[in-house]
Formats: structure tokens, C-alpha cells, sequence
């Protein structure tokens, strides 16, 4: 790690922060961040505008930065070691990292990371556990400073103190690291798309009171010019929502006709309080009451439908990306062993209104598994490697497909177990080829050669006399009679019993050894 002599909150610390990836910045990065949303990072590391500091912020931080110079004593103390505020960068994996630290020691082997007094924050401290919005920035400062642990402290400065020493958790920085690798492509490949606020809906002229007077017959009404502004006012809904601001007026507008619905209704009400029956305008205020009826029905479908119709197109655009840079990596790797990677899409637009939120949320989601994704092809690569040096023992690892997908140190042992049991096995052959050669040479040894006539050759010595059995009785093993008759000396079937000549027994030891040399030659070669 680089320590940078500059002073936290100064311009040029917040120049240099700028052009690097800090920690207070990693829970944003992966999405964990309750102040600023993945998207929302991006745009500022793109651009290099921040948000502005309202007052009530900069009071808070203010307080802050006060509360810890107070907390500053208390920890070392507790530690018995002292801790110097500090700015240290590290390059990994090409990537710009940065981390400004509350307290580090001057081993390096300690930092110390402080937070305000909050009451929530404070008993997940106190059951031993650091919340996702925090970790990210722990595990960063590990990683720039190669400290062995963190002090993560909350408190207020006073009375109220919780401390928790934090260490690195191996798939937690390797999350962090495939989430800035991740983020680093983002942002090189960065499209500026404007965020606006939820919209709010616009106003249309609405449609005037309903004003009909009646004496038995109709008085006064302005009902043809009510139906007239109707019918204009109805025309200029937009029917076809497609932004956040068209959904936003269109739900609006159903509103607006139901609304005008019930004041018709009630003007219907008054005028039949006046008169029996007055057809015309009864006839002309159903006519527009069905009118705003059938107009707010079909918009609620439309509006229900085309937000319907937008979700889903965004979540499979982000299926389709992710699918996308898996073949990348497939094609990276040179070999179709990336296995199945997804999002979990559907589940992070959950409650989520504007399509800029789910937007948001899918793009996040997406980067996260993109960097789990790239993860795996790296395990992959880094697996096939060492399978690579044992080229002369390919033959050991058909199942690399799915051997690769392991952790490296797994296949890092199953390479060395199966080379040595294979190592081994071809030993024991060797060994047992030998033992079997040996063998046959001391029984060759025994046996005086004898030479064996040609069967057409060897004259007739009368009816057989020797059984199988005892055949095998004085070899102290068996053989088969149709193992025999392979060798030239065929029995001959005498009630149940196969009998042989007596003679040929000599014949018989000597043709055995000649073949069991022959097993141990071949075994040999």
C-alpha cells in the first residue's frame, strides 16, 4: 500500500478520490447501499459530479468527524496501540483502490473504522455481525492496506460505545473484487441516460360542473357544451403510456373519470329530485357517463398492461446480456465449461413502481452477476492451467468439464492423488509382470524340456487311463479339458469321467510351461 500524504477533506483528497475506487464507495458498487444506488455511482465516477452536501449533510458529518476524534482515545486504549488517520492506495488486478482510514496503526497490522451512534447499527455490532451496508468498506480497507484486522467502532463519543474486530472473509473479497471488475468495465463502456424524479402528474383542464335546472321541463342546462369539452378532454388522454411520466398522468387520469363519473351521477340524482322524467338529459348524461367509463376501464387495462409489458421486456433485455457475456466468456475460456449463471431478476423489481427503479435494480442485479460470472471463468482458467502442465496425463481427467468448476486447491490435490495412484498402478503391473515371469522361469527350471511330438505323430497307447482330476490333483491346480485339448492332448469320454494317457502327463507339465512363458512374454511387452 501507498500512503498518500494528503489531508482527508481536503480539495486535492477529493481529487485524488475521484480517480480511484474507495470504500466508502463499495457498498454503492455492489448494490448495498441504502444512500446511493449502483446507477447513481456510475453516473458520478463518469462524470465527475457529486452531489452537493446539503447543510443538514455536511452538520452531520461535521458531527461525525467530532464524535470520532473523541471515540479516537477510548479505542486506542482498548487496543493498546495507537491509531493515525490516514489515505493509502493499492493496485489489484489493475484496478485504481483507495481507502481513507478513521485510524491506522503504524504496523499497518490494525486499522479502525468509526461510526456515528446508531441505535440499529449498534445491536448488529453487539450480536457480532456487520450489516451488508457496512462490510463492503471493511473488507476494502483489508484489501488497500493488507491489515490483519479492523476495530469497527459505533459510537457517540460519550458514554454509549460497541466495538467489533472484523476480519476478511475469503468470498466476501472476492465478491468486492469481482464487483469493482465489474464496475470497471461498466464504467469504461458508460452511456449517460438522465434519471429524473418520480414524476408527478400533469394537470389537464377538467371538465365543468354539470348545470341543469328543471320545472317539469328542462329550464337551463349546459350539457351540450359539457358533452362537447367531454369528448374533447376524453381525446386528449393518452392511451398509450410508454415513460414514467405517461404512466404517471395516465393513473391520473383514471382517477379523473371516475371522478367525474360520481359528479354525473350525482347531477342525475338532482335532476330526477326535480322532474319524473326528463329523457334528453338523462339520455345525454348517460351517454357521457359511459363514455368516461369505457374511456377509464380501457386506460387502467392499458396503463396495467404496458407497465406489465415494460417490466418484462426490461428483465429479459438483462437475461439476454447476461446470456450474452457468458457465451464472451466461454469464448474467452476456449471451451464451453461456463455453467448455468442467473439473476435473480424477478425478485429485485418487486415492489418497484417506475420503471426507473426497476431499471436500477435490474442493472445492479445484472453487474452482480456478471461479477460472479467472471469469478467462475477465472476459476476456470486458473483450473485448466494446471491441467495443462500434466498434458502427458491427459488421459486422467476426462471429466474435465466439470473437474475445472472446483476450487483450485481441489484440483490441485486430484491432479497429484490421480497421477500417483496411476504412478502406482502402472508399478504394481510392472511388478506383477515380473513375479509371473519369475515364476515361470523357476517352473521351467523344475521341468526337464521335453519336446512335443505333433499330435498326428505321437502313436496309439490303448484305452486312457488317467482322469481329469487327478490330472489337476498332481498340477495342484486346474485346468479344463477343453483348456487341454487347446494344447494338443484331447481326453476321451469314458461313461462320465474325461480320461487321458498316462504317458502324456510329462507331455501334458511341459506344454503348460511353454504357454504360461508365452502369457508372460506377451504381459511383458
Amino acid at each position: 500500500m501507498e500512503i498518500l500524504d494528503l489531508q482527508q477533506g481536503s480539495e486535492e483528497w477529493l481529487a485524488v478520490r475521484a480517480q480511484r475506487f474507495t470504500g466508502s464507495e463499495a457498498a454503492a458498487m455492489l448494490g448495498l447501499s441504502p444512500y446511493q444506488t449502483r446507477s447513481a455511482l456510475l453516473k458520478q465516477k463518469a462524470t465527475g459530479i457529486a452531489p452537493e452536501v446539503s447543510p443538514a449533510q455536511q452538520r452531520l458529518f461535521d458531527r461525525g468527524h467530532a464524535v470520532e476524534e473523541l471515540a479516537r482515545p477510548m479505542v486506542e486504549a482498548d487496543i493498546g496501540d495507537d491509531l493515525f488517520p490516514t489515505t493509502g492506495t493499492l493496485e489489484v488486478d489493475g484496478l485504481p483502490l483507495l481507502a481513507s482510514f478513521d485510524g491506522l496503526t503504524m504496523d499497518e497490522a490494525i486499522t479502525w473504522e468509526h461510526k456515528l451512534w446508531n441505535e440499529s447499527l449498534a445491536q448488529a455490532v453487539i450480536a457480532g455481525e456487520v450489516p451488508d451496508s457496512h462490510w463492503p468498506q471493511l473488507e476494502h480497507g483489508l484489501l488497500v492496506s493488507g491489515a490483519e484486522k479492523c476495530r469497527f467502532t459505533v459510537s457517540d463519543g460519550e458514554e454509549r460505545k460497541v466495538d467489533f474486530w472484523y476480519k476478511s472473509v475469503p468470498e466476501r473479497r472476492a465478491r468486492l473484487i469481482a464487483g469493482w471488475k465489474q464496475f470497471a468495465a461498466d464504467l469504461a463502456n458508460y452511456t449517460h441516460v438522465e434519471v429524473v424524479e418520480q414524476p408527478k402528474a400533469t394537470t389537464i383542464e377538467t371538465l365543468p360542473a354539470v348545470s341543469v335546472q328543471v320545472e317539469g321541463r328542462v329550464v337551463a342546462s349546459n350539457l351540450a357544451d359539457f358533452k362537447t369539452h367531454a369528448a374533447a378532454w376524453i381525446a386528449a388522454i393518452n392511451m398509450n403510456p410508454e415513460t414514467d411520466q405517461d404512466f404517471a398522468d395516465a393513473e391520473q387520469r383514471v382517477k379523473d373519470c371516475e371522478a367525474a363519473e360520481k359528479r354525473l351521477d350525482a347531477a342525475k340524482e338532482q335532476i330526477q329530485s326535480q322532474a319524473a322524467s326528463i329523457d334528453e338529459v338523462f339520455r345525454t348524461i348517460d351517454a357521457v357517463k359511459a363514455e368516461l367509463r369505457n374511456t377509464r376501464l380501457a386506460l387502467d387495462k392499458a396503463v396495467k398492461s404496458k407497465k406489465d409489458e415494460k417490466r418484462t421486456k426490461i428483465v429479459l433485455a438483462s437475461k439476454e446480456a447476461l446470456a450474452v457475456h457468458v457465451m464472451t466468456l466461454n469464448q474467452r475460456i476456449g471451451k464451453n465449461y461456463m455453467p448455468f449463471v442467473g439473476g435473480n431478476f424477478a425478485e429485485v423489481i418487486k415492489g418497484k413502481k417506475l420503471l426507473s427503479s426497476i431499471q436500477d435494480a435490474v442493472d445492479t442485479e445484472l453487474a452482480r452477476a456478471k461479477a460472479a460470472a467472471n469469478e467462475v471463468a477465472d476459476r476456470i482458467e486458473a483450473n485448466m492451467k494446471l491441467l495443462a502442465e500434466h498434458a502427458d496425463h491427459a488421459f486422467l481427467f476426462a471429466d474435465e468439464a466439470q473437474l475445472v468448476l472446483k476450487d483450485n486447491e481441489y484440483v490441485q490435490l486430484a491432479i497429484n492423488q490421480r497421477i500417483a495412484d496411476h504412478q502406482q498402478a502402472a508399478k504394481a503391473k510392472e511388478d506383477e509382470a515380473a513375479r509371473v515371469e519369475a515364476a515361470a522361469t523357476e517352473i521351467g527350471k523344475l521341468i526337464s524340456p521335453v519336446t512335443i511330438p505333433a499330435v498326428e505323430n505321437r502313436q496309439a497307447k490303448g484305452d486312457p487311463t488317467m482322469k481329469l482330476g487327478v490330472i489337476n490333483a498332481r498340477l495342484g491346480f486346474s485346468v479344463t479339458a477343453e483348456f487341454l485339448k487347446s494344447l494338443g492332448f484331447e481326453g476321451k469320454k469314458v461313461q462320465n469321467a474325461c480320461m487321458f494317457h498316462e504317458e502324456d502327463f510329462t507331455l501334458i507339465c511341459a506344454a503348460l510351461v511353454r504357454h504360461i512363458e508365452g502369457v508372460c512374454q506377451k504381459a511383458a511387452a
